[in-house]
């Protein structure tokens, strides 16, 4: 989406993000070779989107692009200590429309040729039952190929007119997932005080990363737990985008081989310097030293 934040004397300074998005470029600057799946417009700020994750190294072949569409719209309010607030307007966006365009058919083998398939609640929140049916036949899909599917359980009130709906389609993705980041924010706000017990925390196959209250995960993974605190950021900006990189430097380590304690120290990094700075993504000069690896030259529909 097209993103807006506030800036002093009420002014706006107009960047790009979202949820899953952001992820992709954090590994992409990470040294992962990513591709985004999503769709755009034709119109310019589109154009720039595209043009901008290629820079980043961010593949696009599979963006589809919607004539006569605009992109969705976010605008990030911060509070004094860096808490956002975000206000969407998306609802017309055509990534609504992914999984029920023309070119959706395809998309089921496209996600099949990829090692590791990256969504989030936000994600499932875009589309209707339809939609997530497909959807969700394309995760099994790959599942049934060897593909591990990593799921991050963003929750979003406001993307959601129904919150049984949210429960079922969250629960089938979870269901699905080799590799869980959740935090109790999210599943305590969408399932109720217990929300962490919907989690396979016992399943020693699935890898659980648990976002607790503190400043801390607790991981679940082959049938033992282990919590990893994160080093204090007295310096808060703006916390948006925090889960997102820590997404994907534990992803990013997990995938070069790192131990789950190891990818939760990356992830804790690479957040505490992105709330150090405004906006969802920060300056390529602001990524904590020694953690930008050189990029895999990025394809058009690359696996």
């Amino acid at each position: 989406m097209i993103e807006l934040s506030e800036a002093a004397g009420g002014l706006l300074s107009r960047s790009y993000g979202g949820d899953t998005l952001n992820t992709a470029v954090y590994l992409a600057r990470l040294g992962v070779a990513v591709d985004y799946v999503t769709a755009l417009g034709d119109d310019p700020w589109s154009e720039e989107m595209v043009s901008a994750w290629r820079a980043e190294g961010v593949g696009t072949g599979h963006v589809v692009r919607v004539p006569g569409r605009l992109p969705g719209l976010h605008l990030i309010s911060t509070d004094r200590v860096g808490q956002r607030t975000f206000y969407y307007w998306r609802d017309s966006s055509p990534a609504r429309q992914l999984f029920d365009l023309p070119q959706s058919a395809g998309l089921a083998a496209v996600l099949a040729e990829y090692d590791v398939i990256y969504l989030s609640g936000v994600t499932l929140s875009l589309y209707g039952e339809a939609g997530r049916k497909r959807l969700f036949e394309a995760l099994d899909l790959a599942r049934a190929g060897g593909r591990r599917i990593a799921f991050d359980t963003n929750f979003r009130t406001r993307g959601w007119p129904d919150r049984a709906l949210a429960k079922a389609a969250f629960r089938a993705a979870i269901g699905r997932a080799a590799i869980v980041l959740a935090s109790t924010e999210d599943l305590d706000l969408l399932f109720g005080a217990e929300g962490a017990s919907e989690l396979p925390t016992s399943n020693p196959n699935i890898e659980v990363v648990l976002k607790l209250a503190e400043p801390a995960v607790r991981i679940s993974h082959g049938g033992a737990q282990q919590t990893i605190a994160a080093e204090p950021v007295a310096d808060v900006i703006d916390t948006t985008a925090a889960g997102d990189s820590f997404a994907a430097a534990y992803l990013a380590a997990r995938l070069g081989g790192a131990e789950p304690a190891a990818a939760a120290v990356a992830g804790h990094r690479l957040a505490g310097a992105v709330v150090r700075h405004r906006g969802a993504i920060v300056p390529r000069s602001a990524m904590p030293p020694g953690m930008m690896r050189a990029n895999p030259a990025s394809e058009e529909g690359r696996p």
